[in-house]
């Protein structure tokens, strides 16, 4: 079935673009450009101690109390942002590391190993390095200040210093920042929590257990988890732990999924409800029917991500990072066993403590077990990992007292410039390599998970372009479609490369395109006579017009035989063609149109020329490279 026909007359450019971003690649995106917000913040914070003689401290000391009748929570401005909203970016935190357990690279458990273990070791080498410094002296208690890596701040500066990063490098970081952070909300909850009163902990554990039955049961509605999710922070909070590892818990909780096809029909037979009759009901109906179809972690993804990354850590950085700097106190902070200690467990022990184990775990696995990236992206991520702020500044505010608060203060403030200039020399030199070299460097050569089931089989499938191209473009379309037609044109733009075979797969969304089921069985009837890609084509450029009269006149038009070509289109052999497209639709995840796949991974992110040129490069480099290992 394949067709290696020229596609010279093919529509050159085009303006549109659509995007379409899983959570975690939107978390990576919100993440870095919100970098430079913490970063103003932070400067804001370190202007205004400097300036106001004590306002920053009075001001974030000022108390304010939620009376619940004859029952309160007072605490100051600080302890709200720093145990109340910080509360939702570790929910995040949460949320992004169980929707790679369930949808990510980290659905296959062995990918988690390593990253496991280097957080692991990414967090115990700086405690040994800080304690090198303090043990026996008063800053020796502070130990946890020194273990854990800002997972907000590194993705923003590794976006910014590392511009040609993989994005299985920042996922690599991102793994490794999540077992540090429930490592340390573990620390936290064990070595800097005084007076823990049992009965309230347990109420915690209870309404949180109970949240686990309503995910089980299906419950959906927020409403519902609002009030049981506020008495387990509260409840947190009254037991003496630090209630921020309330949201992590919860966070992990929320499962994820791609929408169901059953789902997404049924959100649509509802809209269109609405569309006839459109009243109040019907409209609460079709927009539940709608948030019901996306998973409870997309949901609180969506809603989250963006208030954490832009509000609230930049907040947690303005009410943190706030020290009075002067000549007195620089001379005896940058002599403090503190700061020293701090600033040396980051920017030393984080890279060689990562680096080092990655390399250790590959070297006794004999390469069965090794990172998804190149070894020098997994030293760049063990660089900017060299940087604390929110988990740090929160157990330096519960461990220290001034001046030593202030000396840690400053030891983290000065790891974030010096982390980010390592790892921009660690890309700079990258970047010198001859370019094979620099492939291998960055992307590795460990073998991608495939999303797409099943393979390509060319006595199967409908294939364009030829047999031997080291890039093979899946793609799963609706003839009615109109994202579908867009990408027609950018679709003959790529068939221009020589290396690439492209795949047309089935996918009618019946539910809103009527005539999608009967165009596509007319290209099947038309692949019976040995004319599949022409009447593909033809039916892109009459979109509006598919119904039957209108597809047995181009049959005629291609010079089919008609009455052949009508009666195979109501034959099972194309139906049954349909189906399996279906099916292999459903295994591979695949619920709307167009949906890409690029030699087996799912493609996320626009669908404009320029982007998937630049996925497709990326693949040929992983084939090659492939392709030699073998």
């Amino acid at each position: 079935m394949t067709d290696t026909t020229d596609q010279s007359d093919s529509t050159r450019t085009t303006r549109w673009k659509r995007r379409v971003a899983t959570p975690l690649r939107d978390f990576l995106s919100t993440e870095a450009g919100s970098a430079g917000v913490l970063v103003a913040a932070i400067v804001a914070a370190l202007i205004w101690a400097n300036t106001a003689d004590s306002s920053y401290e009075s001001f974030w000391h000022t108390a304010v109390s939620v009376e619940f009748g004859s029952r309160g929570i007072e605490l100051d401005l600080r302890e709200w942002v720093n145990s109340g909203l910080m509360t939702l970016f570790f929910l995040v935190v949460g949320l992004e590391a169980r929707r790679e357990f369930d949808l990510g690279d980290l659905r296959d458990r062995r990918r988690f190993v390593l990253p496991a273990l280097a957080g692991v070791a990414g967090m115990a080498l700086p405690i040994g390095i800080f304690l090198a410094f303090n043990h026996g002296h008063a800053g020796g208690a502070g130990w946890g200040t020194a273990m854990s890596t800002d997972t907000a701040l590194a993705l923003g500066l590794l976006a910014l210093v590392g511009r040609h990063v993989p994005v299985q490098a920042r996922l690599f970081l991102v793994t490794v920042s999540v077992v540090d952070d429930v490592v340390a909300l573990i620390v936290i909850a064990v070595a800097y929590s005084d007076d823990i009163r049992m009965m309230p902990l347990i109420v915690a554990v209870a309404a949180f257990l109970l949240t686990l039955v309503m995910v089980r049961a299906g419950v959906r509605s927020g409403f519902v988890y609002l009030p049981v999710c506020l008495v387990v922070w509260g409840a947190t909070l009254e037991s003496g732990i630090d209630p921020v590892v309330s949201g992590l818990a919860i966070g992990l909780a929320a499962a994820a999924y791609t929408p169901g096809r059953n789902d997404l029909e049924q959100a649509s037979d509802l809209f269109r409800s609405f569309r006839e009759q459109p009243t109040p009901e019907l409209a609460r109906f079709a927009r539940m029917g709608l948030l019901r179809s996306l998973s409870p972690n997309d949901r609180l993804t969506r809603t989250w991500s963006g208030v954490s990354s832009y509000l609230i850590v930049p907040l947690f950085g303005l009410a943190n990072a706030g020290i009075v700097i002067d000549a007195g106190f620089l001379g005896d902070a940058l002599a403090s066993r503190v700061t020293l200690g701090v600033f040396f467990a980051y920017v030393v022990g984080k890279p060689l403590a990562i680096t080092g184990v990655s390399a250790l775990v590959t070297w006794l696995s004999r390469g069965r077990v090794r990172p998804a990236a190149g070894w020098a992206s997994v030293l760049g991520t063990g660089t900017i990992a060299g940087m604390g702020f929110t988990v740090s500044f929160l157990i330096a505010n519960l461990a220290f007292e001034e001046p030593e608060l202030s000396d840690a203060k400053l030891g983290l403030l000065l790891a974030i410039p010096a982390a980010s200039l390592i790892t921009w020399t660690v890309f700079w030199v990258t970047g010198r390599l001859p370019r094979p070299r620099k492939a291998v460097a960055l992307l590795g050569d460990v073998e991608e998970l495939i999303d797409l089931i099943p393979e390509v089989d060319p006595e199967r499938d409908h294939v364009r372009g030829p047999a031997g191209a080291t890039v093979t473009l899946v793609e799963y379309g609706d003839f009615q479609c109109p994202y579908c037609g867009r990408a027609e044109p950018i679709v003959r733009e790529l068939l221009t490369d020589d290396d690439l075979r492209y795949v047309w797969r089935h996918l009618p969304l019946t539910d809103v395109h009527p005539q999608a089921q009967l165009a596509a069985q007319a290209a099947e009837a038309a692949g019976l006579q040995g004319r599949f890609w022409e009447m593909h084509d033809l039916m892109f450029t009459r979109q509006d017009h598919l119904r039957i009269a209108d597809l047995l006149r181009y049959a005629g038009e291609l010079g089919l035989d008609q009455d052949k070509f009508h009666d195979d289109m109501m034959q099972t052999i194309c139906k049954d063609r349909i189906t399996a497209d279906l099916e292999s639709a459903d295994l591979s995840g695949v619920s709307g149109t167009p949906t890409f796949f690029i030699n087996g991974r799912r493609h996320y992110g626009s669908y404009d020329v320029q982007t998937l040129k630049e996925a497709i490069r990326v693949a040929r480099v992983r084939a090659k490279i492939a392709a030699k290992r073998r």
